[in-house]
Order: structure tokens, then sequence, then C-alpha cells
């Protein structure tokens, strides 16, 4: 499919998989400012290359938005419909109107504008890739900033992710607010 760059939206999401924090979504118009080079997915970049990506996309784009759900939203819904959910609300935040939307995987929300699920989209599609990045550079920064508060669940480290680390930690000290209540090895430990 031949997109022009100015007239859709790329949509991506990260933090499905981790036991604790939000999943965050993001869409992004990059526009034609200029040529967008070195964009891929964000887990092909380092966590350096991400940032100095992100700061540009978010100087240089033609317009770009966060959108989330929390960890009881989550719980309520269920990851599926919750990742669904803040790429929408990314998607309703960004301050343009574009002709259609993109989104990285299977499943797209429901959206104002036609859009198209694109698997693998965010190695393929710029504006995916665009969003992976920005999507991906916000919760690892949040996952940090829980980290001053929460220590003891090295969330800097894993970001929240279901490492040995996190499930000692959880069995040693039960969940915090911002673990996922309804993921099994949580759920486990409240049993």
């Amino acid at each position: 499919m031949q997109v022009d760059i100015n007239t859709y939206a790329g949509i991506d999401e990260v933090g499905r998989g981790p036991l604790a924090g939000p999943v965050v979504a993001a869409a992004v118009i990059l526009g034609d400012a200029r040529e967008w080079l070195g964009l891929k997915d964000s887990k092909m970049l380092t966590a350096k290359r991400r940032e100095a990506c992100a700061i540009e996309i978010k100087q240089n784009a033609s317009a770009w938005a966060i959108g989330r759900c929390e960890p009881e939203e989550i719980d309520q819904y269920n990851i599926f419909y919750a990742s669904l959910l803040a790429m929408k609300r990314a998607f309703e935040g960004i301050s343009l109107v574009p002709e259609l939307a993109l989104v990285d995987g299977k499943y797209s929300p429901e959206l104002a504008v036609q859009s198209y699920a694109v698997i693998k989209g965010d190695q393929h599609v710029p504006a995916i890739s665009a969003a992976s990045i920005l999507a991906k550079v916000t919760r690892d920064l949040e996952m940090c900033e829980l980290d001053t508060s929460y220590p003891q669940y090295g969330f800097a480290k894993h970001k929240g992710y279901p490492t040995a680390f996190h499930i000692d930690a959880l069995k040693q000290h039960g969940p915090c607010i911002h673990h996922r209540r309804s993921f099994k090895p949580v759920a486990n430990v409240l049993k």
C-alpha cells in the first residue's frame, strides 16, 4: 500500500507483557518537513538511540500524542482491550486529523477515520516506527521514575517485565499499586 506520509497517522503500543505499569501507545503524523532516517522498531534500537529519536520526533513531526491505560483498567478490561483503548486515546489526542491510520499488529481500534492493522508495521512503516519509539521511551521513563518510589522491585532494570528478579521481589514484598493484579504471577502472590 502506497500512502502519502502527510495523510496518515502511525499508531503503536508498548507494555502488553509487563506485570506492572501502564500500557502506553503513541500516534504520530510525521509530515514532510524532513527526511526521516533511522526510524525502526523501538526494540531494534539502543535506549540512547531511542531517546534521541524521540526528541527528534517530538520536535519535527507534524503531530504526535500519547495514550495510556493504567493497571486498574488493564485488570478491569484485559490487556488486549486496554491496548486498543490506549491506541484510541493516542489517536484522539493528536492535533491534526489524518485521512488514515496505520496500526501496528493484527488489530486496529475503532477510530474516527479508516484504519488498517499492519503486521510488523513498526519495521516497515516510518510513522508506526516513530509511534513505537515514542511509546517505549515514554513508558521506560515512567518505569524508571517508579523505581525511585519502589526500588525493591527493580523497575528501572526490567521495566515491569516478569524477570526472575521481579518475580522474587513480588514474592518477598507483595505487589504495589502499580502491579496488574489480573496477571497470573501477581495473582498467584495475592492468593
